[in-house]
């Protein structure tokens, strides 16, 4: 039975979580969610979990605390583990929904507007929004027609059966969310919004989508090289692999390796027939690059270390 809020009982109370990890847009972040539109009867609380050593983050929120209307918790939770940032926001979530959004992203006005309203019209324990990406005028002209960097929902016919936490919103009183944590082993890698999502749902949770609830996040430049791309795309792959694996038997499994690699040599084929369209050609070869990383996973290789402190190192 799914939890309803009863607006004739009490206030809807929001959570935003934002983790971060030594990140100066933070600051664009938190200034954007102080002037998101509040939802009629609802209050707005902000939830900053850092993920560094040290608490870096502490004085760039404290700055802002006069200039964003609505409360602010810093949470220090090290380190370099992003499932630690965000079992923080769970843990320190006090509302009826805890929205997620990204340190380097900023909310549109009617952000947290929108994922309510498709909260309450769908029922859905999870509303996720599309992430738009901005991209720098040096950003290779096929990244930026082929706009690989946006993010939305993987439908499988008319289900979203998984999710992400750059843009979501969770109904913290769902049966399907209740108890669960993100997955530690996971933090470094990626890949812990996949298997929090996709356990969810295993476990009968809806999953819903707000198209209208836009949140941008820029490019950096670091980010706009194929070579990344297609590091994301194997990871991805990996975890989509590894989830695949520990809910099938061998004959599952075997049928599973088949149709990746089936697949991966298909993307392949096909990037060759593109040579000279950029977009359609990249486009190929990173579906290929997934499912390879669906292989590996499947054959159980644990997925790669990008995020957290690895990112900071290449940085």
């Amino acid at each position: 039975m799914r939890t309803q809020i009863d607006r004739n009982e009490h206030n809807i109370r929001i959570d935003i979580g934002v983790c971060t990890y030594r990140r100066t847009e933070l600051e664009q972040t938190l200034r954007s969610l102080g002037a998101i539109a509040v939802p009629e009867g609802a209050t707005i609380r902000i939830i900053v979990a850092d993920n560094d050593e040290v608490p870096s983050a502490e004085g760039r929120v404290n700055a802002l605390r006069a200039s964003v209307p609505h409360e602010i918790v810093y949470v220090h939770c090290p380190s370099s583990n992003i499932s630690i940032a965000r079992n923080a926001c769970l843990d320190n979530a006090t509302g009826d929904f805890l929205a997620f959004i990204d340190d380097d992203e900023t909310a549109g006005e009617n952000w947290i507007v929108r994922l309510i309203e498709t909260a309450e019209a769908t029922e859905a324990d999870v509303v996720l929004g599309p992430v738009k990406a901005v991209y720098d005028k040096d950003a290779p002209g096929w990244m930026r027609r082929g706009d690989f960097h946006s993010t939305f929902p993987v439908w499988v016919g008319d289900r979203i059966v998984t999710g992400y936490t750059c843009n979501a919103l969770l109904r913290l009183a769902a049966p399907s969310l209740a108890g669960r944590r993100f997955n530690l082993a996971l933090g470094r890698s990626g890949g812990e919004d996949t298997e929090y999502f996709t356990h969810m749902h295993r476990m009968g949770g809806k999953i819903g989508y707000a198209p209208g609830a836009w949140v941008e996040e820029p490019v950096p430049a670091k980010r706009a090289a194929f070579s990344w791309l297609a590091k994301r795309k194997f990871r991805f792959g990996q975890t989509h692999g590894r989830l695949i694996e520990a809910g099938s038997g061998l004959a599952g499994k075997i049928r599973q390796l088949a149709l990746a690699s089936a697949k991966g040599g298909y993307c392949a084929i096909a990037a060759t027939a593109f040579l000279f369209s950029p977009v359609r050609r990249n486009q190929y070869i990173l579906r290929a690059s997934l499912h390879a990383g669906v292989v590996i996973g499947l054959l159980g290789v644990r997925e790669i270390e990008q995020y957290g402190a690895a990112e900071a190192r290449s940085s």
